[in-house]
């Protein structure tokens, strides 16, 4: 299993993150490795992400600032 993010714009676009991840192998360190980049990636120009396991999206999209 891998857990992974799509990055997107908020009309949805997927959209290439300013710091590109791995495939995480727990929900957990993909979750952490959220919690510690999501700044630079809202920085970059992604607003929202989504995450999946595989090809299952777990939930998303949520939004990286924390205003929206």
């Amino acid at each position: 299993m891998a857990w992974t993010w799509r990055f997107e714009k908020a009309d949805g676009t997927e959209v290439e993150p300013a710091v590109r991840p791995e495939e995480f192998t727990t929900q957990g360190d993909a979750e952490s490795w959220i919690g510690e980049t999501w700044r630079d990636l809202l920085e970059g120009g992604a607003d929202q992400v989504s995450l999946y396991e595989d090809d299952t999206k777990i939930y998303g999209p949520m939004p990286l600032n924390a205003e929206a």
